[in-house]
């Protein structure tokens, strides 16, 4: 159960009434747990929405609207991030596995897929506080390119770079905190229920047909099968071909980590890369792999949490 309400009035065993009033610009979120606890969120309601994406101070628009790639570049090392508007997509998401009714969460287009019983996002909880950004905001932003490494050893989203390779999921959640990390504004590797999201936009925008990303998506990332196939891995934003709207590479290229876990050792990986066939693993397919390892064919992707 989740609902959000104006007044809660809580009546506990002796027959006391407790009543929250939810002030002005917030309302009241009530959640039941799987374990039957109840938890009671005050959510701020912002003014903005999904059609005016918040710019995080140190950033800038450059280009693009809501609706088809909002892009923020970062004034210090023109990192790039682009605009999901979760707000704009059906509520056929779950955060819980189990029921379909949110806006933001993961989508299980295959009925075979193994992993629809046994992830999980919830173990780090981070991902409630992102949830609760986006439904004040309206969305989220997600890298534009897969990530690299500066000869300084920072991460950033720029085009034309070599993404980073042979990280394992640590070191992948680790640098993607290191990518922003103020008062208002922090980063983290994208969670399962991001990439899907982003999937549903891509469909909901009519960027993408579902069959594009359910069935075979060779067309439109760096998979071995095409016949003009590059057969290697490609630097970021390399081919306009590969791009929807306004985010490079989110099929092919690399694998890319996700917050999701499948089991006590392993992490979901999405997107495929260039050694895959686009029509056995496409973007919406999940794979997985040991935490511990580095892989050659697996990078990482980073969004923002925005107080």
């Amino acid at each position: 159960m989740k609902n959000q309400y104006r007044k809660f009035v809580y009546l506990d065993e002796n027959g006391r009434s407790f009543e929250f009033h939810a002030k002005k610009d917030v309302v009241l979120e009530a959640t039941e747990e799987p374990d039957g606890k109840l938890i009671i969120r005050a959510i701020a309601i912002s003014k903005q929405n999904y059609v005016n994406p918040p710019i995080p101070e140190g950033w800038k628009h450059i280009s693009g609207e809501w609706n088809n790639g909002f892009i923020i570049r970062r004034d210090s090392d023109g990192s790039e991030m682009v605009w999901v508007p979760v707000e704009s997509l059906d509520a056929d998401g779950t955060l819980d596995g189990v029921t379909f009714n949110e806006k933001f969460g993961r989508r299980f287009y295959n009925e075979t897929d193994i992993l629809k019983e046994s992830f999980s996002e919830k173990y780090e909880g981070k991902i409630i506080l992102q949830e609760e950004s986006i439904k004040k905001y309206g969305g989220f932003y997600i890298s534009r390119y897969e990530i690299s490494m500066s000869i300084n050893k920072s991460v950033h989203s720029l085009k034309n770079q070599m993404p980073m390779i042979n990280v394992d999921f640590f070191e992948a959640m680790r640098l993607a905190k290191s990518f922003e990390d103020s008062d208002k504004v922090k980063s983290h590797l994208i969670f399962g229920a991001e990439y899907d999201s982003v999937l549903a936009w891509f469909i909901k925008s009519r960027a993408r047909k579902i069959d594009e990303i359910t069935v075979n998506s060779a067309r439109w990332g760096n998979f071995a099968d095409p016949e003009n196939s590059l057969k290697g891995l490609a630097k970021t934003g390399s081919n306009e071909t590969w791009c929807t709207n306004g985010i490079y590479d989110f099929a092919g290229n690399l694998d890319e980590w996700t917050q999701e876990k499948k089991g006590e050792t392993c992490r979901v990986t999405r997107s495929g890369n260039y050694n895959l066939i686009g029509y056995l693993y496409p973007a919406s397919y999940r794979n997985y792999r040991d935490a511990r390892q580095g892989y050659q064919f697996t990078g990482f992707r980073i969004a923002l949490y925005i107080k």
